[in-house]
């Protein structure tokens, strides 16, 4: 995928709540219109790549952040650079067949991240703007930033 790594930012919002009420993994939620305007060769799929809320840390992400937060951040402005790409979606025969997935992307994930080519992205300076971004770009792609 041409288009990795891939950086957007936008404002978090609410979606159906079944990732942490079904599943236990909670989620976080981009408006369609920042989804509507990723990159043709970025399918739908599971990425796992660097997500920082607000200011704050910088943490792993997958299809959700991999960071037990103190408490929701809907509204917040969430930070993400999509750093590679695990596997298509997929339909499972039952909950715990697919709970048993997520955690294997989530490891996955997690070792991807150590690369040395992966790590050096969660010091982009496209982290640090995240505490000067108004809510005008909050919405907008930042490839290239």
């Amino acid at each position: 995928m041409k288009s990795l790594p891939y950086f957007c930012r936008g404002e978090v919002v609410r979606g159906f709540g079944r990732g942490s009420k079904e599943l236990g993994i909670p989620t976080a939620n981009f408006p369609d219109s920042v989804v509507e305007d990723l990159p043709d060769d970025i399918s739908t799929g599971i990425y796992y790549g660097w997500a920082c809320v607000g200011s704050g840390d910088i943490h792993k992400m997958e299809t959700h952040v991999i960071h037990t937060f103190k408490e929701d951040f809907y509204g917040q402005i969430l930070s993400v650079v999509m750093v590679g790409y695990i596997r298509p979606e997929r339909s499972y025969d039952s909950l715990d067949a697919l709970i048993a997935a997520i955690n294997h992307d989530i490891e996955e994930a997690k070792r991807n991240l150590e690369l040395p080519e992966h790590l050096k992205l969660k010091e982009d300076n496209f982290f640090r703007a995240t505490a000067s971004t108004s809510t005008t770009t909050s919405n907008k792609i930042m490839n290239g930033h």
